[in-house]
């Protein structure tokens, strides 16, 4: 079951723990961006570079995903197309998107992306990345990790 990253906006500490696990853990793991983004060397890991432009990457994750295979993102429309797929998603922070939470978090978005178009919602962003935040993700990572090995599904 391979891992897939969304590479662009990922942040360092959360691929240092990717890293780690599909060493160790012999999983696949491919991180995917409009950029080149640099990996340790190891037969488990690979980095692509995409052509620029909307949603190029985000698509090459989303063609390439097998039903099982996990998603790290923060993008909720990647989180959603991925689920359709039978894919699992994670994003950075440890919070796990499901087809049962995912019509929300698409909804909110869409409702703030509105509110900041009309000027009424001013957002500097997500709050900086914490060591809670690292802790949850590799929380989430686990769970990930032992449910596939629990199920027999090889990895």
């Amino acid at each position: 079951m391979p891992i897939w990253v969304d590479g662009d906006a990922c942040p360092k500490v959360v691929k240092e723990i990717l890293f780690r696990a599909a060493h160790q853990r012999q999983i696949p793991l491919t991180l995917v961006a409009n950029q080149y983004i640099a990996v340790p060397a190891s037969p488990f890991i690979k980095s692509l570079q995409v052509s620029s432009g909307f949603d190029v990457a985000d698509n090459h994750i989303v063609d390439s995903l097998l039903p099982n295979d996990l998603v790290i993102t923060a993008d909720i429309p990647l989180a959603a197309d991925a689920l359709a797929k039978g894919a699992a998603v994670i994003n950075p922070r440890g919070q796990e998107y499901t087809r049962e939470n995912i019509g929300a978090r698409l909804n909110m978005r869409d409702f703030m992306e509105t509110m900041r178009a009309s000027g009424t919602v001013l957002n500097d962003g997500p709050p900086p990345f914490s060591q809670q935040d690292r802790q949850s993700f590799a929380n989430a990572l686990d769970r990930w990790i032992a449910r596939i090995i629990v199920t027999g599904r090889k990895i």
